[in-house]
């Protein structure tokens, strides 16, 4: 019978196989970590957004000196805690794209090697049918000269 189709190269598709799915989660954490800075971005720019408002408010009805020495004090936290949040979503921005990219490049290489195997197990297969007909031929010229004899 034949031999069962064994492709020359699985241990190193194995190992790129793996260096994907290592790839494809470092890219999936640095998403998330991305989406988390982000979010914090938009909280404290919302918040700040929320605290202008308030105090656009106040102004209307009146606000004293302090107040509005308060306020101003908490806009300007405000502001450099964004101005910081900006500079991490920046940072993240670059290290999930850092990470996308080589999270394509390491999945093109191990299609490349999914191709070559899909490849190899087509010649493999044709071999096998060859060699299938061969034994056929043998068989049906067998059969034909054990008839013919007898």
């Amino acid at each position: 019978m034949a031999n069962a189709y064994q492709y020359r190269f699985s241990q190193v598709m194995d190992i790129k196989e793996q260096e994907k799915n290592e790839a494809e989660m470092a890219y999936k954490e640095s998403v998330t970590s991305f989406e988390e800075i982000a979010t914090h971005m938009y909280d404290a720019l919302k918040k700040k957004e929320d605290l202008l408002a308030f105090q656009q408010e106040k102004m209307q009805s009146g606000l004293s000196i302090l107040e509005m020495h308060n306020y101003a004090n908490f806009i300007d936290s405000m502001e450099k805690k964004i101005a910081d949040l900006q500079e991490k979503v920046i940072q993240a921005r670059s290290k999930m794209q850092w990470f996308e990219e080589k999270l394509l490049e390491v999945s093109l290489e191990f299609k490349k090697y999914e191709k070559m195997q899909e490849r190899d197990y087509e010649a493999y297969q044709k071999e096998e049918d060859r060699l299938e007909m061969i034994q056929l031929d043998e068989i049906s010229q067998i059969a034909f000269y054990n008839k013919e004899v007898w």
